[in-house]
C-alpha cells in the first residue's frame, strides 16, 4: 500500500457565498477600471494581478491543507529494551524447582536464544533487540538508565507497536523513567514488563565508604573513617584491617547489626613524606554473595607541611596569647602577628610581628588562615576588609572571627567582610554577657560527628569531655546561626527566642571556610592538661581550613579541586590561583590543565577567569574513569607548571545483591496500558502482544491556510501590485 497525497479544502455554505461575491464584485471593478483606461495593457495586467491576489485570499478562507496518509508497516517492530547493567549479575533466579538460583543475566539470556518464543511474534511483527545499561548499546555497565533507553524508542523513524522490557527496574541514572513512560502512553506504545530478580537483597558484607583524604601531612594523626554495610539477616562480628604500604598495620574488631551497618574510624601518624597507598580489607563471610567489595585501596600523598597563619588583634589578650604560642611551636606552622595596642598609637612588637594590614593583594595572599580578633573599623579599614573577602572567597583561605569582651568586632559586620559572618549578632549588645560562674559547653548533632570538635577519638568519651571541659565566663552577643551555617557548640545553659545561643559556628564562603568563635575562654582548657585540648582544637581548625588551598602548589600558582574526594560520574570542578612573573595576580592567560585517567585517555581543560582581582581561573571535568588521575596543570605566561594525582573512587551503583525495584517496573507497565509479568508468567507476554489492535494509518497534515510561506506570499503581491499601479499611473 502506498503513501496517498491529497488537498483538502474546509467549506462553508457562507463562506463560498462570500468568497463568490467577493471575488464577483472584484471582477466586475477590475473591467470597470480598465474600460476607464481604454483597454490600456499595462492596467490590464494590474487588474488581472488584483483577480489573482482577491482569487488566492478567497482560497486560503476555505482552509486549504495537503493531508499525506502513511499506511502501517506490514511488520511493526516490537522492541525488546535487556537491561545489561552489573545488578544483573545477581544469583536470585530460581529457573527450575530443585536446581540452584542462576543470575539475572543467564535467565535473560536464556530467554533471548528461546527461537520458538520469538517465531510465533517474528510471523506478525519484526522483533528487535536492544541492549542498555548506563546508555542505551553502550558498554559501560555501571549505572541503568532506563529513561534514555525508552526514549531510543521514541527516536525511531519506524513505528514501533510495543515494548517489551526485561530487567529488574534498579533505574539509578538519567532522568526519572516515568515521565518518558508518559511520552510512549501518548503514541500508544505500552511496555510489556519481564521482572527478573527478588525483591530482597542478597546476603553481603561490604565496605560502603573509606575516607582517606587526598593530602595529608607529615608526622600528623590522620583520622580515616569506614563503614561496612551488611545485608545479612543474622548480626556479624569481623575484623576490619588498615594496612599502609610503609608496612603499618593496624586491626579494629566490628560488630555489623543484621542488615544494618557499623561506622568507625583508624588512625594513622606517617612518618614520611611520599605517596602511600592505603588498603582496608574485612573477611569474607559464610554465605556472602560478593567478596569483591571486601577491599578498598586509596591512594594518600603526604606532604611536608608549611601552613602560614596571620593573627590580628588588638590587645593581647589571654586566648591571643596561648594561642600564638602554640603556633610558634608548631613545627609545621609559620605565624605571623598584627597587633593594634589601641591608645598607644602604634602596632607591632617583636619577632613574627607586623607593622601594618598587608598593602597588597600578593602579600595577603600568602597567609592560608587569617583569625581576626577583637578588632573594628578603627583598626581595619573598608580596603582591608575588602581584601580579607577576597582572600577567603577566591584563594580558598579560612577566616576565624573571635570576637571579644571590648566589643569592637561586630562594626566589622557593616564593612564586606560582614557578608562572611556565619551568625546574626546582637545589634543592642555588642559587648556580650558576662558571667560570674564558669558556664558550660554543649555539642550539638553537627558537632558530634565534625572533625574539629573532636578532641578524644571515642565519640562518646569527646561528647562527655566536652561537658566537662573548664568553661567560659563571657559570650559574645549572638541572636543565631544564619542559614547556610553549621552550629557545632551551643552554650550549655542560657538561650534566646531562636533557642540555644551558637557558640562555635562554621560555614562556606566562596572557595574557604569561615568559623565564628564566640568565647575568649577557650585557654582556660589548658587547665592542668597544658596544650592536649586547647592546641589540638585550633590545630584541627588551622589545618582544616588549610586543606583544599594546599592540595598542589607550586612558585606561583596553586590548584585545588572539589569535591576532594570525586566519585566515578561527578563533575569534578578544578580552580587554579595564578601570579604573573612579577608576582601580581593574573587577570587573562592561557591556564591548561592536562588530566590523564588510568586507562591513559587524555583530556585537556582550559581555565577560563573569574570575577575578582585574585587571579583565580576555574574548569571542570566529567570524571567517568574510577582510578588514579595524573594532573598538570600549566600556564604559558608564567612559565609555570604543577603536577599531581587526583583518585576517582569507583560508584558501585550496581553491585550485584542488590534487590530489584518490581515496583518500577510495575509503574511503566501501568503508565502505557501494558502489564508486568513475574518469571512464571513470562510467556504470556507473547499472547499480550498478539493481542494488540493493528496500527491505524498514520495522517500528516499540512495546514497551507496558516503556513508562513503563504502568508508572505499574499503580503509580497499586494507589495507588487501597488508597485504596478504606481508604474501605470494608477497611483
Amino acid at each position: 500500500m502506498e503513501t496517498l497525497q491529497s488537498l483538502h479544502f474546509h467549506w462553508s455554505t457562507a463562506i463560498l457565498v462570500f468568497g463568490v461575491l467577493v471575488l464577483a464584485g472584484i471582477v466586475v471593478f477590475s473591467l470597470w477600471t480598465w474600460r476607464r483606461t481604454q483597454f490600456a495593457r499595462g492596467v490590464g495586467l494590474v487588474e488581472l494581478l488584483r483577480v489573482a491576489i482577491a482569487a488566492a485570499i478567497v482560497v486560503v478562507l476555505a482552509q486549504p491543507e495537503w493531508v499525506e496518509t502513511v499506511p502501517p508497516p506490514d511488520h511493526p517492530q516490537i522492541v525488546v529494551l535487556t537491561d545489561e547493567s552489573n545488578s544483573m549479575d545477581t544469583e536470585d533466579v530460581t529457573a527450575e524447582e530443585g536446581r540452584p538460583p542462576v543470575s539475572r543475566r543467564q535467565w535473560m539470556e536464556q530467554l533471548k536464544k528461546d527461537e520458538p518464543f520469538w517465531s510465533a511474534l517474528r510471523e506478525q511483527y519484526e522483533i528487535v533487540f536492544e541492549p542498555f545499561a548506563g546508555a542505551p548499546g553502550g558498554k559501560e555497565r555501571d549505572g541503568s538508565d532506563y529513561a534514555a533507553a525508552l526514549r531510543s524508542v521514541l527516536d525511531r523513524e519506524t513505528t514501533v507497536r510495543g515494548v517489551i522490557l526485561v530487567g529488574d527496574g534498579d533505574w539509578n541514572a538519567g532522568t526519572p523513567p516515568l515521565e518518558t513512560a508518559a511520552r510512549l502512553a501518548m503514541r500508544d506504545i505500552p511496555i510489556f514488563a519481564i521482572a527478573t530478580g527478588q525483591e530482597t537483597p542478597l546476603p553481603d558484607l561490604a565496605i560502603r565508604d573509606f575516607s582517606v583524604p587526598a593530602v595529608t601531612v607529615e608526622e600528623r594523626t590522620l583520622r580515616i573513617p569506614f563503614v561496612i554495610e551488611s545485608t545479612i539477616g543474622r548480626d556479624v562480628q569481623t575484623i576490619a584491617r588498615l594496612k599502609v604500604t610503609d608496612g603499618e598495620t593496624a586491626t579494629m574488631a566490628v560488630r555489623v547489626p543484621a542488615m544494618g551497618r557499623f561506622e568507625g574510624a583508624f588512625t594513622w601518624t606517617p612518618a614520611s613524606t611520599g605517596e602511600f597507598k592505603m588498603t582496608l580489607t574485612i573477611p569474607v563471610v559464610r554465605s556472602e554473595v560478593s567478596a569483591e567489595n571486601n577491599e578498598v585501596t586509596v591512594p594518600v600523598r603526604v606532604q611536608q607541611e608549611a601552613i602560614q597563619v596571620l593573627l590580628i588583634e588588638a590587645t593581647a589578650r589571654w586566648e591571643y596569647r596561648y594561642l600564638r604560642n602554640a603556633f610558634e611551636r608548631d613545627p609545621g606552622v609559620d605565624v605571623h602577628a598584627l597587633l593594634f595596642h589601641p591608645g598607644l598609637q602604634k602596632t607591632g612588637g617583636g619577632r613574627g610581628y607586623l607593622k601594618s594590614f598587608p598593602a597588597t593583594r600578593e602579600r595577603l595572599a600568602k597567609y592560608d588562615v587569617v583569625f581576626v580578633g577583637d578588632v573594628g573599623v578603627d583598626q581595619l579599614s573598608p580596603e582591608d576588609c575588602r581584601r580579607l573577602k577576597g582572600l577567603v572567597e577566591q584563594q580558598a583561605s579560612g577566616l576565624v572571627l573571635m570576637p571579644g569582651l571590648a566589643g569592637r568586632l561586630p562594626s566589622l559586620a557593616g564593612t564586606e567582610l560582614g557578608e562572611l559572618f556565619p551568625v546574626e549578632l546582637d545589634s543592642s549588645n555588642p559587648r556580650g554577657e558576662g558571667s560570674a560562674r564558669l558556664q558550660p559547653y554543649a555539642l550539638t548533632d553537627f558537632g558530634r560527628k565534625s572533625l574539629l570538635t573532636k578532641l578524644t577519638d571515642d565519640e562518646m568519651e569527646n561528647v562527655e569531655l566536652w561537658e566537662r571541659l573548664p568553661g567560659f565566663t563571657w559570650h559574645a552577643g549572638v541572636l543565631r546561626a544564619l542559614p547556610g551555617s553549621e552550629t557545632l557548640v551551643v552554650h550549655g545553659n542560657a538561650s534566646n527566642a531562636y533557642g540555644r545561643i551558637p557558640l562555635i559556628v562554621t560555614r562556606p564562603f566562596g572557595h574557604g571556610k569561615v568559623l565564628f568563635m564566640a568565647t575568649d575562654g577557650a585557654w582556660r582548657w589548658r587547665r592542668g592538661v597544658e596544650d592536649r585540648y586547647h592546641y589540638r582544637f585550633w590545630s584541627q581548625v588551622a589545618r582544616w581550613m588549610a586543606y583544599q588551598r594546599n592540595m598542589a602548589r607550586g612558585e606561583r600558582m596553586r590548584l585545588f579541586y572539589s569535591p576532594d574526594h570525586p566519585r566515578q560520574g561527578t563533575t569534578v570542578v578544578f580552580h587554579a590561583n595564578v601570579m604573573d612573573a612579577a608576582g601580581e595576580p593574573l587577570e587573562k592567560g592561557e591556564i591548561v590543565l592536562r588530566i590523564v585517567d588510568p586507562s591513559g585517555k587524555t583530556e585537556t581543560v582550559r581555565m577560563t577567569p573569574e570575577r575578582g582581582d585574585w587571579g583565580l581561573f576555574s574548569g571542570s571535568y566529567q570524571a567517568r574513569s574510577a582510578g588514579e588521575h595524573q594532573l598538570k596543570l600549566t600556564c604559558r605566561e608564567n612559565g609555570g607548571t604543577i603536577e599531581t594525582t587526583m583518585f576517582v573512587q569507583s560508584l558501585d551503583r550496581e553491585r550485584p545483591g542488590r534487590p530489584a525495584r518490581l515496583d518500577v517496573l510495575e509503574e511503566l507497565a501501568k503508565a502505557t496500558r501494558g502489564k508486568m509479568l513475574s518469571l512464571g508468567d513470562a510467556r504470556q507476554v507473547r499472547e499480550l502482544v498478539n493481542r494488540l489492535p493493528e496500527l491505524e494509518p498514520i495522517t500528516k497534515r499540512i495546514r497551507i491556510w496558516s503556513h508562513p510561506l503563504v502568508v508572505l506570499v499574499v503580503v509580497g503581491l499586494l507589495g507588487v501590485f501597488w508597485v504596478c499601479r504606481k508604474m501605470v499611473g494608477q497611483i
